[in-house]
């Protein structure tokens, strides 16, 4: 089953007649920050997994994925979700029975960006044939479409990764970015996270000089959890001038809301796309690192 005609999203009608197809996995990737949208929050977002929820009820026939306990560099001291090492992450995807000739498709319950990161790290290990569903959990309930609470035994597959560097940034890549013209450095926070005002969730505020600032909330709507048309979303990424990049290059807080971001302007056919990994919360914790803050 190739994946590609779609171009990164599916909706809820077409998993629906796909739900049983063999070659077909479907993921929930959901973690949760509780209070990440509350005003007060400073530095120590509370973070916790979606697991609970998926037993409890999920897509019929899904599998579970936690970004947080199994697919994050948990001995990275630096940010919060690091990518892991390619063994690791090939052996969790192997015994959910991801392997290089399945069809994935990903959701999440909360803003889709769980469901883009996890789709986002399987881009970086070379795996293509992923895509995110539109409208997540959230459209698969409304429209009364089957759930249940079995754990589905998966048949172990064969996960073979291939590291595409290209994919991902670090660092000393943000760095050079940053004194580059050609390449177009987009920060997906929220305004005032963008501007440096309160409230500070990493060590320091501000943004990455240089950066843009297209908010995650603009190309997703988080209540119902569906990504703006294409037109607009190209609209919105021309305004702060990413047709004359020669590169891209997304970061966030914590590179998850960043891999949201990466997988519109995919769709939109920009090729040259990465996410920060470390994003604000390794880049905010070096203070030799530069700062802007204000209106850009």
């Amino acid at each position: 089953m190739d994946l590609s005609p779609h171009k990164y999203l599916v909706d809820t009608e077409w998993l629906a007649e796909h739900l049983h197809n063999e070659n077909l996995v479907v993921v929930e990737a959901t973690s949760l920050l509780p209070n990440y949208f509350e005003d007060t929050v400073t530095e120590g977002i509370e973070k916790e997994s979606g697991k609970k929820s998926w037993e409890q009820d999920h897509i019929s026939g899904s599998t579970y994925v936690g970004i947080l306990e199994e697919i994050s560099d948990t001995q990275n001291d630096r940010f919060m979700y690091g990518l892991p090492s390619a063994e690791r992450f090939a052996a969790v995807m192997s015994r959910n029975g991801i392997g290089n000739d399945t069809a994935v498709v990903i959701y999440d319950r909360s803003t889709n960006m769980w469901a883009a990161r996890l789709w986002w790290m399987l881009r970086v290990f070379g795996f293509d044939n992923a895509v995110v569903l539109d409208g997540g959990y959230t459209k698969w309930l409304e429209e009364n479409r089957a759930v249940d609470s079995q754990v589905t035994t998966r048949v172990s597959a064969n996960f073979i990764p291939e590291f595409q560097p290209q994919m991902f940034a670090d660092q000393n890549r943000v760095l050079d970015a940053t004194m580059n013209d050609n390449t177009c450095l987009i920060n997906a926070l929220l305004p005032d996270e963008f501007e440096g005002k309160p409230p500070q969730r990493y060590k320091r505020s501000g943004r990455i000089p240089s950066s843009v600032n297209v908010p995650f909330t603009t190309t997703v709507n988080i209540d119902s959890q569906l990504y703006e048309d294409d037109l607009n979303a190209m609209s919105t990424f021309k305004k702060v001038g990413v047709s004359g990049a020669e590169e891209i290059i997304c970061y966030c807080g914590g590179g998850i809301a960043s891999c949201s971001t990466a997988l519109i302007l995919a769709r939109l056919g920009f090729d040259r796309v990465s996410v920060y990994d470390g994003s604000m919360s390794e880049w905010g914790a070096d203070s030799a690192l530069p700062l802007d803050s204000g209106t850009a």
